[in-house]
């Protein structure tokens, strides 16, 4: 065991260096104590009044955290918000574009005469356009309005007198919208001014 002899006139106190020791008194290199605050008479109740102090009067610092902080919050929100919209629609899109041939063919029958009213078949019709209705799908193309090369394909060019611009002569296939995005083009029969 080492000894532990030490002059009678050295105080000895557990965890406090010896004066002149690295570390005795001083807390930096400096040797100045810090911010000119003696740690002996710095106390817990101080520290906690320090605390309520900054959380009565935050300073601008503080403040300006809290400013950044609430602004990336309300930027993340407005994304979220904007990617599940296009998220939904885009979900809706695929959905209604599944559907699109089954509306293709109730139009058919309808042409056709199968879709008698009060009929099985004929409600079933009427059920499944009003829930593609609901989704937002607004279906466009009828004879009679004017011809628009942007949401309409011509498919044949029919000269017909009295007429003074390209007007839809027949509808082939309905176009579709869902909202503002254009699922499928009307095809259509168009019917241009003729010469003679």
């Amino acid at each position: 065991m080492a000894d532990d002899t030490r002059p009678e006139d050295e105080p000895f106190e557990q965890g406090v260096p010896a004066e002149g020791a690295p570390g005795a008194g001083d807390t930096a290199e400096t040797g100045a104590p810090a911010d000119g605050i003696d740690e002996d008479e710095l106390t817990v109740q101080d520290i906690l009044d320090a605390a309520d102090r900054e959380a009565a009067e935050p300073s601008d610092e503080h403040l300006a955290d809290l400013k950044r902080v609430t602004a990336e919050y309300a930027n993340y929100r407005k994304r979220t918000e904007a990617n599940r919209e296009v998220e939904r629609e885009r979900v809706t899109v695929d959905v209604v574009k599944g559907l699109i041939p089954v509306l293709d063919d109730l139009d058919r029958a309808e042409k056709h005469g199968d879709l008698v009213a009060d009929t099985a078949f004929s409600t079933i019709a009427a059920k499944l356009r009003a829930s593609v209705e609901r989704l937002g799908v607004k279906p466009f193309g009828a004879v009679g309005e004017a011809f628009d090369p942007n949401v309409h394909e011509a498919i044949f060019q029919m000269p017909t007198a009295g007429i003074e611009v390209d007007t839809v002569g027949d509808v082939v296939e309905t176009g579709y919208f869902l909202g503002s995005t254009l699922l499928r083009v009307a095809k259509v029969v168009v019917q241009v001014p003729s010469d003679g």
